[in-house]
């Protein structure tokens, strides 16, 4: 290597150390937006019983907040893999903001399916810019990036409801207003930030760095993105059942009071936050093939014994589920980018669209299939859904095609 060459490296290797305070107020911003979309979920109990909601009902508001954001984030991510918005994340949450008050004085359930829409809008811009953003910020280390990027956000959907049993069961619907100071904060954090991705753009029109991609044949990408698909699905249907459901299926089964339950809910939430972390570096280190492995169908033992056990092993098991399943979507979202890559956006915005929308969808029909059967039943048949892990053995080794092609 030349003496300009290594002078080069020398200033890259420095500008991505400097970078990481960026990928810290991203993952911190993470975490104030998951905090307040966590706050919906969390109030399902106070709002069942205040509006008269069935559980068709609770899912409807999943559905419309989980839809609106997946059916925009592709399409955000599409239009921003070519033209980058930098000041699109402080906007987006501009309209969060505007969602949370309107759901703290909603007074019908027609204001609450709008109020969470607006809140889905505001996560929609979110997501794919700020996921690129971590990418950006990573020196190179895109599964560490990633997790980090999905511990601030699992962290803040754990905090959520701990904080909603503290604030909101106690003091009421309106007492939502008080989160609006997370979304003020973020607000000032984003735009900020969006000043230091400006000046990195520009940056990198001036000296692109050049894109490897893997020498794969584009049927079996396709093969490996639809598998990614379906483990996107199982993992995130099986999480909606207990983010949107374990406080009613604690309840039914164990008679807990609604603090109580949503305490339970904090410690199933946190151990997911805890286990993101665990997925990126161990993807970096080992393959995200054997990661994916390990964290959806590792996962099923715990969750078909679930519904079978006493409330305190049906707390360690869910922190366990937790913990083991979170480490997943890290691992599948970088296989994804490392599959089409230069489309960043895209495949963010893809599945963490594919997320919400999975999400949403689920637990429409979960609280359908709730209403005409029961809470229990329903957690009696998701905890088959891990078993779709399996599929992981049909996927292609990125890392070595990817590593190959950068030798090339």
């Amino acid at each position: 290597m030349s003496k300009e060459q290594n002078t080069v490296s020398a200033v890259r290797d420095h500008a991505e150390q400097a970078v990481m305070p960026v990928l810290f107020a991203i993952t911190f911003c993470h975490l104030l937006n998951d905090t307040i979309q966590s706050l919906i979920p969390a109030i399902y109990p106070m709002v069942k019983e205040s509006f008269h909601l069935s559980f068709a009902q609770i899912g409807m508001i999943t559905f419309t907040f989980q839809c609106v954001a997946s059916l925009l984030q592709p399409a955000v991510g599409f239009y921003t893999d070519k033209k980058p918005k930098p000041y699109s994340l402080a906007a987006g949450m501009v309209l969060t903001l505007v969602g949370l008050v309107m759901l703290a004085y909603a007074d019908r359930f027609s204001w609450l399916l709008v109020s969470v829409a607006l809140v889905g809008i505001g996560s929609a811009v979110f997501h794919p810019e700020s996921s690129r953003l971590a990418r950006l910020a990573s020196g190179g280390r895109h599964g560490f990036a990633q997790s980090l990027f999905q511990v601030g956000g699992n962290t803040g959907s754990s905090i959520g409801p701990l904080l909603a049993a503290l604030i909101i069961t106690r003091n009421g619907q309106t007492s939502i207003l008080w989160f609006s100071v997370l979304a003020i904060a973020a607000i000032i954090i984003l735009f900020k930030v969006g000043g230091w991705y400006h000046n990195h753009l520009s940056e990198l029109k001036k000296s692109p760095r050049p894109v490897s991609a893997p020498n794969l044949p584009r049927k079996t990408v396709y093969r490996a993105l639809a598998i990614l698909v379906a483990l996107v699905f199982s993992k995130y249907v099986y999480l909606v059942s207990i983010s949107s459901y374990y406080t009613f299926y604690l309840i039914t089964k164990f008679h807990v009071s609604v603090a109580s339950s949503q305490l339970y809910l904090f410690l199933f939430l946190f151990a997911v936050a805890a286990g993101t972390y665990i997925g990126g570096p161990l993807g970096d280190h080992f393959g995200r093939k054997y990661v994916i492995w390990g964290s959806i169908l590792g996962v099923a033992p715990f969750t078909l014994l679930l519904p079978h056990v006493d409330l305190f092993w049906t707390a360690v098991l869910t922190v366990i589920i937790g913990f083991i399943l979170a480490s997943a979507f890290s691992a599948i979202l970088v296989f994804g980018q490392e599959l089409v890559p230069g489309r960043v956006g895209l495949i963010s915005g893809l599945f963490f669209g594919l997320a919400f929308g999975v999400a949403g969808i689920g637990s429409a029909v979960l609280g359908e299939l709730a209403d005409r059967t029961s809470i229990i039943f329903v957690f009696q048949v998701c905890a088959f859904l891990p078993l779709i892990g399996l599929l992981t053995g049909f996927l292609p080794k990125v890392e070595g095609e990817r590593d190959k092609a950068q030798r090339t």
